[in-house]
């Protein structure tokens, strides 16, 4: 295990950087790539490790890809009915995009599968993905889960498809807006006999629906409900070839980064600026912040920008409702931003972080106060008092093996009085392997060292 020094700055951020590639777009991609007919290519910078264990799930079926010096995948798709049964569980590792999104795929196969993760996925709740597919006559099981009524946690054990082997059509209104829970449902609906009807309580990412209906997938939406028309589906996805935009909840680290550490100026080039996820984008101006985005054309129905950020004044917000399921990711982050606020930011509706890699809140909440922020934990949120005329404290932060929560810490730490230390850092690998070289390249000092203490 490594962990992170973080030096206070004492020049600005400057510079043009990149982000990795959008890791939700890149799961789809990757996975739709394995379904289709023929080799794809798959472009987005490196990999971090919830993509690559889409990946691997898919080679656990036989589905062969390269990777060129480039970077590139090329995968040699095998059709909607190409995969082989596992010989093994598949480990989805810390990836809940990875085991919903398959959820969807296999319980559509005539074979059996297990599901399986690290220990913080074998704690998140998969009855909302798998409540759905029974419906439409999907098999999918999981371990009861002791402390919530109802729930189920990985292993997930799915399938075999029940005789007549296809599943049937599907309407269903979601109780929870979740882009991972309405893709699985949609993924199974390449396999029904059938039309899906899926309706959400607000719309969440939308990354399913743009590159299905880019792949001439008969999908339409009107406002929250997307309907997927089975009968008029060829039954065939062709190969295709795609250059991943940069991931925007990467882009935040970096966006608030720049705002907070005086007189920094940063361009985070090719980013995707899909309205469902710029979220944190519509704060930061709200909050004060300066943030520039400059339109770079799409890509297979995303759209692109290069953002320019630079060093504000800021005031606090306020984060709820619809804005919380476009902004859900990138919380964390935006305690940071509200840490160096004038007044007191209040984030609202957010109780579903508390069952994402971490309990969110309550992490964030303890890292705040160890940087000497005042907030106040509340069941769905934080009230967080800025505090912008003065160091932060210098923190020891333990990341609970939460990529986001370290680069948090990381970026909090560029503000603080002293070295900040965040325990435990390899799990940013998770979404942002260069996170480090990219933060050294603005002109932070970061130094990595082993749990040990050696360089």
């Amino acid at each position: 295990m490594t962990d992170l020094v973080v030096y206070p700055s004492e020049r600005p951020l400057v510079g043009s950087v990149p982000v990795p590639g959008d890791k939700s777009i890149a799961h789809r991609a990757i996975l739709l790539s394995g379904l289709a007919s023929g080799k794809s290519r798959v472009l987005g910078g490196a990999l971090g490790e919830d993509n690559r264990a889409t990946l691997g799930a898919l080679r656990a079926m036989g589905i062969e890809s390269t990777e060129e010096e480039s970077g590139a995948l090329i995968i040699e798709g095998k059709g909607l009915y190409g995969l082989r049964a596992p010989t093994s569980p598949i480990d989805c590792g810390n990836s809940g995009t990875t085991i919903r999104l398959l959820s969807g795929v296999l319980v559509a196969q005539r074979f059996a599968s297990v599901l399986i993760g690290d220990a913080s996925l074998s704690r998140r709740p998969m009855e909302r993905v798998a409540k759905p597919l029974r419906l439409r006559g999907g098999r999918i099981e999981g371990r009861i889960d002791p402390k919530r009524v109802g729930e189920i946690t990985p292993p997930l054990q799915i399938g075999p498809l029940p005789q007549p082997n296809v599943l049937g059509p599907l309407e269903y209104d979601m109780p929870v807006a979740s882009a991972q829970v309405k893709s699985a449902i949609l993924l199974s609906g390449l396999y029904a006999d059938g039309s899906t009807y899926v309706r959400e309580p607000i719309v969440s990412r939308d990354h399913t629906e743009r590159m299905l209906h880019a792949l001439g997938v008969p999908v339409s939406t009107m406002a929250s409900m997307i309907q997927l028309d089975g009968p008029a589906f060829s039954g065939e996805l062709p190969a295709f070839s795609i250059e991943v935009p940069g991931d925007i909840s990467s882009a935040c680290f970096l966006i608030v980064a720049a705002q907070i550490v005086p007189q920094s100026r940063v361009t985070i080039r090719r980013v995707g600026v899909n309205p469902t996820r710029t979220g944190l984008a519509e704060l930061v101006r709200d909050m004060g912040g300066q943030l520039g985005i400059e339109a770079r054309g799409d890509e297979m129905s995303e759209p692109v920008a290069d953002l320019h950020a630079a060093a504000s004044e800021l005031r606090a917000g306020r984060l709820g409702g619809e804005l919380v399921t476009r902004t859900i990711d990138e919380v964390p982050i935006l305690c940071a931003l509200a840490a160096r606020a004038e007044g007191t930011t209040i984030i609202q509706d957010a109780a579903e972080l508390r069952v994402k890699e971490s309990d969110r809140i309550a992490t964030m909440a303890g890292v705040l106060r160890a940087f000497g922020v005042e907030c106040e934990e509340r069941p769905d949120g934080l009230a967080i008092q800025g505090a912008p005329n003065r160091p932060l404290k210098a923190a020891v932060i333990e990341s609970r093996d939460d990529h986001r929560i370290a680069m948090t810490a990381a970026i909090l730490g560029l503000v603080a009085d002293g070295p900040t230390r965040v325990r435990e850092a390899d799990c940013i690998a998770t979404s942002f392997p260069r996170f480090v070289g990219t933060m050294r390249a603005l002109g932070a000092r970061i130094e990595v060292e082993n749990a040990a203490g050696g360089a």
